[in-house]
């Protein structure tokens, strides 16, 4: 009697089991990570025309195990990173940077994400510096009493000779910076400051008659720590226009996303609007993003590079003369990828989507 009664339970065993299997497979189905730079950080690339290009920049995306979903340029990596459940570290920088090197900013910013089982996760980031620069200011002071000295500006992961005519900007991980003098083989600490992720240091090296109250600085030398530059700042905007233009003025170039967005409230007449030049062929339900193209007429331009979504872009008519001729991509195809800033008249829809009618100048990057 009883394996008759096991007999008759098995078919419930296993079929809960298949049914705890569906319900796991369920929960471990992969989700998506969206990621994209703040309007903030598009800034940067903008004011700059494209000298600070976050298309360029190196990202990263690890999971919890250390797993890389992802290791390239920003600009090519897929609008959707396929990736299963769990927490990811998305990094992002504009160059790689470990030891001191001269004018080598280093921008970028580091994000925490959850992705969740058949959800997408949308991550923005940030542009900020995450290494530091000191500058140095060697009056004629201390060039006459030590003409034969040099200095060096020493960081645990290495050091630079700074020469006393150097105009450039010493950059260095966060951290202890010493600024040592070599005169006639006798090494002397002149200043030691402890710089952090994003501060700029200008530090003017004078020699004169009194001494200092640190007893390690070598009779007659002084230090002033300059802090009347705010660089930081600076360098975060970038030469950020603050005008009060809008987009009249190239520097304050609206970006894709602003523009769909000034599209969608209305639009707006004679501005500049810049972006990557991703594909053509519009057509009330398509377009396309690669070679050949057979229209003239028009392009549409997105954040990234990497697009192929026809919703994430803009949509630019080519007025016939100079400007189609430079811009179409049936004669330049190898336009594809190139970065472009067009002033014209933002609508809320050409071919389907928010798009620039009108133009009257250009400049490609």
């Amino acid at each position: 009697m009883r394996h008759k009664v096991l007999w008759a339970l098995l078919p419930v065993v296993l079929a809960a089991a298949g049914s705890c299997d569906k319900v796991k497979t369920a929960d471990m189905a992969p989700g998506n990570i969206k990621i994209c730079f703040s309007e903030d950080a598009a800034a940067l690339t903008r004011a700059s025309l494209g000298t600070l290009d976050t298309n360029k920049f190196i990202l990263t995306v690890t999971s919890s195990s250390g797993g890389t979903v992802y290791n390239g340029l920003y600009g090519n990596a897929p609008e959707n990173i396929i990736a299963d459940p769990g927490t990811y570290t998305i990094s992002v920088v504009s160059c790689e940077f470990s030891e001191p090197l001269f004018d080598k900013p280093q921008f970028g910013d580091t994000q925490v994400a959850v992705v969740n089982s058949g959800e997408s996760c949308s991550v923005r980031l940030s542009c900020v510096q995450q290494n530091a620069g000191m500058r140095l200011r060697v009056k004629e002071t201390f060039l006459v009493t030590y003409p034969d000295a040099t200095l060096y500006l020493k960081s645990s992961t290495g050091s630079l000779a700074y020469a006393y005519d150097e105009t450039r900007t010493a950059y260095f991980q966060p951290g202890t910076v010493n600024l040592v003098m070599n005169d006639n083989g006798a090494n002397s600490t002149l200043f030691t400051r402890v710089l952090t992720a994003q501060q700029m240091l200008t530090v003017n090296v004078n020699a004169g008659y009194t001494t200092t109250s640190t007893s390690d600085l070598p009779e007659g030398i002084t230090i002033e720590v300059d802090t009347t530059r705010n660089w930081t700042t600076e360098d975060f905007v970038y030469g950020d226009d603050d005008s009060g233009s809008g987009g009249s003025e190239i520097s304050g170039a609206y970006s894709v996303g602003q523009a769909r967005s000034i599209g969608a409230s209305g639009g707006e007449t004679s501005v500049w609007v810049y972006g990557y030049i991703v594909g053509g062929d519009c057509s009330s339900s398509s377009c396309s993003f690669s070679a050949p193209f057979t229209s003239a007429t028009n392009i549409v331009l997105a954040a990234k590079t990497s697009c192929v979504d026809k919703n994430s872009c803009i949509s630019v008519a080519l007025p016939k003369g100079d400007i189609r001729d430079a811009l179409n991509l049936v004669d330049h195809p190898d336009l594809i990828g190139r970065q472009v800033f067009v002033k014209g008249n933002i609508v809320s829809a050409y071919y389907g989507i928010p798009g620039v009618k009108s133009l009257t100048e250009y400049y490609l990057n």
